[in-house]
């Protein structure tokens, strides 16, 4: 293998699409604090590479696990896992994962300068549960909990610690802001689970879509998006400012998303529609970024 195809493999093992999930609370986290005039550029780089690595770290860990788990089988249907296609062999694999979900701890470390030495536990249980995700003796993908541990960590954690390292403090906005983008980044699961559902139910992963079918998926998926489209008018009534409804011109975008999903016949729709989904939840934050700017 040439040393560009290794790179492109590892950049392909990354999960690209997923990563705007990591961008998308400390976008929001930072433009919160910006919305109170204590916008830290220093310390709002440093969430955004620890995001990033705790992410990739997560990618690398699934990588490796579901192989090791035989959930990744010749008869998925989805973007190819480097380890299943022989791409990069376990070993190296669970190498990568460890060296970048240290990086990440030590890059968060750094944080405490900021946020204070209860800093150090959220970033242990973060890397914890970057590997417990599907590693471990109860993984969380596997158990049907995957879904909580999205939302927490790509919601209130992130875009709360976000805030917090900034800002000094905690907001009450900040949960109001930080609950669309936690169940938006669980859509992203979703929709991979829904796409992997016969073959995960095979390798005894019981994720929620297996626990409970694809109608409850679409009910999850939906759900998701009316409170991403609710929440926007309380915290826009708590700021005495319209521009917090901007994530609302979304909303014919979402629509025609699950639709998609609930008349979708082939996994290679439900791989768009993933790549999709990402880049949708860039823009809501984009757009509850610019909500919370130019309601200073």
């Amino acid at each position: 293998m040439t040393t560009s195809t290794s790179a492109r493999v590892w950049l392909e093992a990354t999960r690209p699409k997923t990563l705007p999930a990591a961008v998308a609370p400390v976008v929001v986290g930072t433009a919160l604090a910006a919305q109170v005039d204590r916008l830290d550029p220093l310390a709002a780089g440093l969430c955004l590479l620890f995001a990033l690595l705790i992410q990739i770290g997560t990618n690398f860990a699934n990588d490796y696990y579901d192989f090791v788990k035989g959930a990744d089988t010749p008869e998925r249907v989805g973007p190819r896992r480097a380890v299943a296609a022989g791409l990069i062999a376990p070993p190296a694999m669970r190498r990568a994962m460890v060296t970048v979900l240290a990086a990440a701890f030590l890059l968060g470390l750094s944080l405490v300068a900021w946020g204070g030495p209860w800093l150090i536990p959220i970033g242990v249980v973060s890397v914890l549960c970057a590997v417990a995700y599907t590693g471990g003796p109860y993984p969380l993908g596997y158990n049907g909990l995957g879904d909580v541990f999205v939302f927490v960590f790509f919601g209130p954690v992130a875009v709360g610690v976000t805030y917090y390292v900034q800002a000094g403090g905690l907001s009450p906005i900040a949960l109001g802001v930080s609950v669309p983008i936690g169940l938006l980044a669980a859509n992203i699961l979703v929709l991979n689970n829904y796409r992997d559902v016969e073959t995960d139910s095979k390798a005894g992963k019981r994720t929620t879509v297996v626990r409970f079918g694809r109608g409850f998926a679409q009910v999850q998926f939906a759900g998701a998006w009316l409170i991403a489209l609710i929440l926007p008018a309380v915290v826009a009534v708590q700021l005495s400012s319209a521009w917090l409804l901007l994530p609302a011109l979304l909303a014919p975008v979402g629509w025609r998303q699950f639709r998609r999903l609930r008349e979708s016949e082939s996994p290679s729709e439900l791989i768009v529609l993933l790549g999709e989904a990402g880049k949708l939840l860039g823009l809501y934050a984009l757009l509850t970024a610019a909500g919370l700017w130019l309601a200073r």
